[in-house]
């Protein structure tokens, strides 16, 4: 809805001081405390079985298992989830489908040029990864016990991400600022980049917000075209040149 126009004759409400008014207003305060609560039951429910899954398995965890591990009866947890597939698909959606949204989002600004969207999109895929780390092990561990609707709208869910890259590196070979390359391959490969983040990536030891640029750079500059990297001179000159940033860098990081 559009934004009135402020002025005498368009005042914001005032609160309501008729009894019918406050009971209105209790009761919109009510389901808002209640919209509140449900929203900390679900996700402490939900972090529970992401860990369960994790620990035991898919197969192996019962929904008594979650109801018990967080705090509630087996009948109190359906007020909240119908089945321990249900969660499973809430995991799934959050991984791939909401991860595509928001690429979607980064790669479909053309005010920004590809190779500032490419760097987007890795970092935000990036941090997702170094934020919810167990979230995508527990995926990568599940998807052999996945049920066979669950298994495609996850399959279907990556696709839609490597479609995101895929279509803002080919923008970049077309417009010359990154290489001619496979972009599938290309692709495929930043996020595998990303995904080993899971496995390495450790809270506390490793700074997220320098992991993540870094890996967007190192993505980036894996598929720009020579000229766009620093360089004096040609030919030998040149090389050289590029040859010393990239040890440069490797010392950067072997010393950070």
């Amino acid at each position: 809805m559009a934004d009135r126009a402020t002025g005498p004759e368009t005042e914001a409400p005032q609160k309501p001081t008729s009894a019918r008014g406050r009971r209105s207003a209790a009761g919109s305060d009510a389901r808002g405390k209640s919209g509140t609560r449900r929203d900390l039951v679900e996700g402490r429910i939900i972090e529970e079985a992401e860990r369960l899954f994790a620990e035991k398995g898919f197969a192996a965890t019962s929904l008594q298992d979650i109801a018990d591990a967080a705090g509630m009866t087996r009948p109190a947890i359906y007020h909240y989830v119908r089945s321990k597939d249900d969660l499973l698909a809430r995991l799934v959606q959050e991984l791939t489908w909401t991860s595509a949204e928001e690429l979607r989002q980064v790669s479909s600004d053309a005010a920004s040029s590809a190779v500032t969207r490419l760097h987007g999109m890795v970092k935000l895929l990036a941090t997702r990864l170094t934020t919810h780390p167990e979230r995508f092990q527990l995926m990568i561990r599940s998807e052999p016990e996945l049920p066979a609707e669950l298994a495609s709208v996850y399959a279907q869910g990556r696709r839609n991400v490597l479609r995101e890259f895929i279509g803002v590196i080919d923008e970049g070979v077309r417009d010359g600022s990154l290489r001619p390359v496979d972009t599938r391959a290309a692709a495929l490969a930043i996020i595998g980049m990303c995904n080993w983040l899971a496995w390495w990536y450790k809270a506390g030891r490793d700074d997220p917000e320098k992991v993540t640029a870094q890996i967007a750079d190192m993505a980036v500059a894996s598929l720009q075209q020579p000229g766009d990297r620093r360089g004096e001179g040609e030919g030998p000159a040149r090389a050289l040149s590029l040859l010393r940033q990239d040890l440069d860098y490797l010392e950067r990081l072997i010393n950070d």
